[in-house]
């Protein structure tokens, strides 16, 4: 095989997701840690394989935000050894991904330097408009155009069902965090628009806040999704008791309605196109009637309080 003209790494996993789906693979050469994918690993965290807790993560990121540290490091002989042409980074958390202030320090010693290129997505469109940048840049804009029509009409399905049964907007919450609860920003409200609900708790386009439980008792959510930013079910499980044990649980509507769900969280804290996952997830969690949960989904999210599957009775 001919190699590719443009050598690219991927410093998020956002990145790296799009660029899967568009079937452009053949021009990635390094990525994170957390990227699920063989290709070599560029950058790696601190925290990388340890079991923290939500309140010790919480501690030890706001330490190294007041030292001026990063969460985050490069390999820089790899990257050396790489020498991409372009680097995908992001401007949007220095928590959740290396931030492009470090990668600009690590690709400072190159003989070339590379094209570095920030993704800051704020909203769902501007995550639609990073994979038309990344396909752009690798002289492929067509692929991004289609896997985003491809995308459209999984939503539109969504949006027209709703409409056909004229089904009532529910109140929901999606937390982003236990200890100190965090409510949803950025795209994951444009998530939860498109599955048929309203979060009034969430910040649009901005970053997610610490949101205090007496306000969350007073909106009393019909349902509440709990998705902590990088943990799977499994891991947001062994935290729950964090909620669970809260004065007033028990008389939220959501675990009244038995519509206390987790969900993974990667399906809407990390800014790819597989974001249209999550919102077909919600929908299911929103409205199971109309929507049934796909199998693909079935190890993706539980019901509590009894931790049954989404999709059993």
């Amino acid at each position: 095989m001919k190699e590719s003209k443009i050598k690219v790494c991927s410093f998020l996993p956002a990145a790296t997701n799009m660029i899967y789906h568009m079937g452009l693979e053949e021009f990635l050469y390094g990525v994170t840690f957390e990227c699920h994918s063989d290709k070599p690993k560029v950058v790696h965290s601190y925290l990388e394989g340890n079991d923290y807790s939500s309140e010790e993560i919480e501690r030890i990121v706001s330490e190294s935000k007041q030292m001026g540290k990063s969460l985050y490091y490069v390999d820089e002989d790899l990257l050396k050894q790489i020498s991409p042409d372009v680097i995908f980074t992001q401007d949007v958390c220095d928590v959740c991904q290396i931030g492009t202030s470090y990668v600009e320090r690590a690709v400072h010693k190159l003989k070339k330097q590379p094209q570095i290129i920030p993704l800051t997505p704020h909203s769902l469109n501007d995550v639609y408009q990073n994979a038309i940048l990344i396909a752009k840049t690798l002289e492929r804009e067509e692929a991004a155009y289609h896997l985003l029509a491809g995308l459209k009409k999984r939503t539109d399905k969504i949006t027209n069902t709703l409409r056909t049964y004229n089904t009532p907007l529910k109140r929901v919450m999606v937390m982003e965090w236990l200890d100190p609860i965090y409510n949803c920003g950025h795209w994951v409200p444009y998530q939860v628009s498109e599955a048929g609900a309203v979060d009034m708790l969430s910040n649009p386009s901005g970053y997610s806040i610490i949101t205090p439980w007496e306000k969350i008792l007073q909106y009393n959510p019909e349902v509440l999704v709990v998705a902590p930013c990088g943990f799977n079910i499994e891991r947001s499980v062994k935290e729950m008791d964090k909620l669970t044990k809260r004065e007033g649980w028990n008389n939220l509507l959501a675990v009244k309605n038995d519509a206390v769900y987790l969900a993974d969280g990667d399906l809407f804290t990390c800014p790819s196109t597989h974001l249209v996952d999550g919102i077909e997830l919600l929908a299911s969690l929103f409205y199971p009637e109309l929507f049934p949960l796909e199998r693909r989904f079935r190890n993706k999210c539980l019901r509590l309080p009894n931790m049954k599957m989404a999709d059993e009775n």
